[in-house]
């Protein structure tokens, strides 16, 4: 019976033990479980993706195409660090080509700003976007390249939305300088009134409120042109036509051939243009036939008086000519006396 109880107890001690061991002994954390971060991977994760930002794979497609493949297969410390260093000087064969795209982006946007006058009149907003875009070359020479990039962001946007002012300044300007507002004054008006609260919204930071109206401004515009090139069209033909028909009288067709021709050939091309209701093409033609026409008028006129030139002349010496025979007729009956 002592036996049986001694036993027993060895079996709860034992039993005891192993419980406290178990309890004794820390589960694994979430954090050991991880191995830890290669830095060498790091690096070679940062400039791999600088690379990709600034465009690499588009200037150099072989040499990333080549470097991607190292990088995929890398597994060391060495490898990955020696991909990072490959990335890193494909970046900087990368930059220069990056930044001239970006100078390129920019004078094509800025140039329609200057050549179309609206600079000139408005120069307060052009320089603002160019001194984001001065701002932008400041952070590439300091190899801020990031920033420059946000700052040619900027600078392209501002670009981009005096863009619509000068195509509004310029069809604006246009129907000015054709005197096509007497062919729709009301649309011209409530354009010019769009046109000015565009202005102001622009002034005031609501850049999407300021391109909205620009639209509508542009559009209402547009409709002026449109209206005032079919009108315009229209004008000229009539007057293409009353020089054509006065060369006709004069007898220009004849006197004048080879000129009267070229002008006809000018009208027809007209007429074909208006029926294709092409009307800015038409009214400017026939712009052109009515000179041609008229041309051809000065010519023959010119030509009449020439001709009406050698036969005063040729009368003259025929008077003479009549007179000398009389004086020397008048010699010789004379002289026969």
């Amino acid at each position: 019976m002592r036996n049986k109880i001694f036993f027993l107890l060895i079996i709860l001690i034992s039993a005891a033990s192993i419980l406290v061991s178990c309890k004794s002994t820390p589960e694994p954390s979430a954090a050991a479980s991880r191995p830890a971060t290669d830095p060498a991977k790091n690096r070679a994760d940062q400039s791999r993706q600088r690379a990709m930002d600034f465009e690499s794979p588009a200037y150099f497609p072989s040499e990333w195409e080549e470097l991607e493949s190292r990088y995929q297969s890398a597994g060391s410390p060495a490898e990955y660090t020696a991909v990072a260093d490959a990335f890193d000087e494909l970046f900087k064969k990368t930059i220069p080509l990056y930044a001239q795209a970006r100078e390129d982006e920019i004078l094509a946007a800025r140039e329609p700003l200057v050549n179309s006058g609206f600079a000139g009149v408005f120069p307060e907003y052009l320089k603002k976007a160019d001194d984001l875009a001065l701002d932008a070359k400041a952070k590439y020479e300091a190899e801020d390249y990031y920033g420059a990039r946000e700052s040619v962001a900027a600078a392209l946007a501002e670009y981009e939305t005096l863009g619509m002012g000068a195509r509004v300044f310029l069809a604006r300007q246009e129907i000015i300088d054709r005197g096509f507002t007497q062919y729709d004054a009301e649309n011209f008006l409530r354009a010019d009134e769009v046109a000015q609260s565009a202005i102001e919204s622009f002034d005031a930071g609501k850049k999407a409120e300021a391109i909205s109206n620009a639209e509508e401004a542009l559009l209402r515009y547009n409709l002026v042109l449109a209206n005032g090139w079919t009108a315009y069209a229209t004008v000229r033909r009539n007057a293409a036509a009353a020089e054509r028909e006065a060369a006709i009288a004069e007898r220009a067709n004849v006197a004048s051939r080879n000129t009267f021709r070229e002008a006809e050939m000018i009208f027809v091309r007209a007429d074909e243009s208006l029926a294709a209701q092409n009307f800015n093409i038409a009214g400017l033609s026939y712009v052109e036939a009515e000179a041609m026409f008229a041309i051809a008028r000065k010519e023959t006129e010119e030509k009449r008086q020439r001709a009406e030139e050698i036969i005063r002349i040729a009368e003259e010496k025929i008077e003479e000519s009549s007179g000398a025979a009389t004086e020397a007729e008048r010699i010789i009956e004379g002289g026969s006396r």
